[in-house]
């Protein structure tokens, strides 16, 4: 290591001189207690350090020495399960080493567990040629992940020696034979957090990613490999949101980053999320969770570098062949970091005071996301899907990490504070959000269900659209204003919001619903709408379907308490529809006739 001194400290920035041997992005430690900070500016001989915890009491004078390497993640068995701080210090272990409820300065410990053994498997055999990306054996991690030991990026030539057993991270478990040598290597890994890792080709995301909720699914589909934005006032449910798609997505793994916002938030992660289970793999969701938490009372500048922390490892996880999501709360208080360091750096500020590279930033992080095909001789498929909240203040989506953050991701989800205050949740405004991969994924539907699933959505957000423009003349003139075809359009609208977008996360049943489940009751709803419009066109009238199918309704109401495993009730209720409503008919045309 060679060494500066300390020259002006001003919060979480550092300025060293005699750092002429130093370079942008290198990983330092500063003052006696060897604070951990990155190289982010250099002039001549002076690096401007940016300090990843608290820098109260370390004055001019004192050395900062740099280490040659960028700032890293380690990656290897071990890193599932566990919660780590902005800069991967696993925040268990911290607190057993330092017995203290807070981050304590100057401690530096190991990623990961370096005595722990770890039941090394081969899949391939000495002699084989091996290429970066290829798989030489596995480790069961957790009861549902298996970590799958690739060779790294760089090493190509014959395996000369291969392992299986029971073995440490740092043991030798295998070694190939290349143009340079031999190479000793072993399952631990690292990784510069602000490199994206290198794949072999990227893949159009069309299969949708099934999140369980609804408004989602039907309406704003995300796909695997796509990137979404969750903006939102205080309130409005963003947590909520990313909380539920954490939980019931259809994908391998979940890196969940909590990125500035308040502790207890992450407080409800760590304590909900090992009691619920899996519904795709029946086990804790701890088991394929990892939680990287910098939140709102912990140092600024580590929450600058929790996303890259989190979005490294997504990417790790990714080249085995897996689907991984990755929730970051939020990107707003990202920004915010960004602006401090960027204000202390006094550079040229852009949009309210935040640095003119901020859409750069942002699209450099969800450009990371996507469907890729790794590399390896076997030709894995691997995808992260990026979803982040912004947190506006409120509400103004005219702000500019909003609009930074919608010039490059193609799923806005608008969360809507009088949906909230209404008790609406999911919040999602239908009328303001949007998705691009709706074709895609209403191809897949179509595919999937053999139905007219596209249409149907369609037609449902027809209704919806018809009811907002319907509501102005109602609040001008009244409800009685209106014709009885548009009475009816009014009333399936009720019936969609409350009864089919409405969905209560604390709900057994209610917080998950499942493609099969979803088209059910949407079709109900839809084929309500089919047999009113054809009892009116033979002569019933609006009152009588409003008076004659106030149960029937309320049936359909229920319908999303109805459990995945009893679907049929909602085939009954669809078969006693069209009995009800043809005997209105019936009624009505006696009545008439007397």
């Amino acid at each position: 290591m060679k060494k500066g001194n300390i020259v002006k400290v001003s919060g979480p920035l550092v300025m060293a001189e005699g750092m002429e041997h130093a370079n942008i992005q290198d990983l330092c430690y500063v003052g006696d207690m060897r604070l951990v900070g990155e190289i982010i500016e250099m002039r001549y001989d002076v690096a401007s350090i940016q300090v990843y915890e608290e820098t109260s009491g370390v004055g001019p004078g004192e050395p900062v020495e740099t280490t040659g390497e960028a700032l890293s993640v380690e990656l290897g068995p071990g890193i599932v399960s566990q919660m780590f701080d902005g800069i991967q210090r696993p925040l268990d272990s911290f607190k057993e080493q330092t017995n203290s409820n807070y981050l304590i300065r100057g401690v530096n410990i190991s990623s990961l567990d370096r005595e722990k053994k770890w039941a090394f498997k081969a899949t391939k055999k000495v002699g084989d040629v091996v290429e970066p990306g290829d798989i030489v054996g596995t480790v069961q991690e957790t009861k549902v992940i298996e970590h799958r030991i690739l060779v790294p990026h760089g090493v190509q030539g014959t395996l000369t020696a291969l392992a299986d057993g029971d073995y440490s991270l740092e043991d030798v478990v295998f070694k190939v034979d290349t143009e340079d040598g031999e190479k000793e290597l072993t399952m631990l890994q690292r990784w510069p957090v602000r490199r994206g890792r290198p794949f072999k080709k990227k893949l159009n995301p069309d299969k949708p990613m099934l999140t369980g909720q609804r408004v989602i699914d039907t309406f704003f589909p995300i796909t695997k490999g796509g990137a979404a934005a969750v903006p939102g006032p205080f309130g409005a449910g963003k947590t909520v949101v990313q909380h539920q798609i954490a939980k019931f997505s259809d994908v391998d793994l979940v890196v969940y980053v909590g990125c500035g916002e308040r502790g207890n938030e992450m407080t409800d992660v760590l304590n909900e999320f090992p009691e619920l289970v899996d519904p795709n793999t029946g086990e804790s969701l701890m088991e394929r969770t990892i939680l990287i938490a910098n939140t709102s009372n912990m140092p600024v500048a580590a929450r600058e570098a929790s996303i890259y922390t989190g979005i490294t490892i997504a990417e790790y996880f990714r080249d085995m062949g897996y689907s991984v999501a990755i929730m970051a709360d939020s990107t707003s208080r990202w920004a915010e970091a960004l602006r401090e360091m960027s204000g202390r750096l006094e550079e040229m500020p852009g949009d309210e005071g935040y640095p003119a590279y901020l859409g750069s930033r942002i699209a450099e992080y969800y450009e990371r996301a996507g469907r890729i095909q790794t590399f390896g001789s076997d030709e894995r498929e691997g995808s992260i899907t990026a979803i982040g909240a912004v947190s506006p203040p409120g509400g103004d989506t005219s702000e500019p990490v909003t609009q930074n953050t919608l010039r490059v991701v193609k799923v806005f989800w608008a969360l809507d504070s009088s949906l909230a205050q209404k008790r609406h949740f999911p919040s999602v405004n239908w009328l303001t959000s949007y998705s691009l991969y709706l074709d895609d994924v209403g191809k897949f539907m179509d595919q999937e269900l053999d139905t007219g699933w596209a249409e149907m959505v369609q037609h449902s957000m027809n209704i919806l659209q018809e009811e907002s423009e319907l509501q102005e003349i109602v609040r001008l003139v009244g409800l009685e204003s209106l014709s009885e075809k548009d009475r009816l359009t009014m009333l399936v609208a009720q019936s969609l919001r409350e009864d089919y977008l409405q969905q209560n996360a604390f709900d057994d049943i209610d917080t998950f619903t499942s493609r099969t489940k979803q088209y059910y009751m949407l079709d109900l709803i839809l084929s309500f709408e089919e047999e009113a419009r054809e009892a009116m066109r033979l002569g019933a009238y609006y009152k009588e379907i409003l008076e004659g199918t106030s149960d029937l309704r309320d049936r359909i109401a229920r319908s999303r308490s109805i459990p995945e495993d009893n679907l049929e009730k909602i085939t009954q209720i669809k078969t006693d529809m069209k009995e009800l409503i043809h005997q209105i008919v019936a009624e009505g045309g006696m009545t008439q006739n007397a």
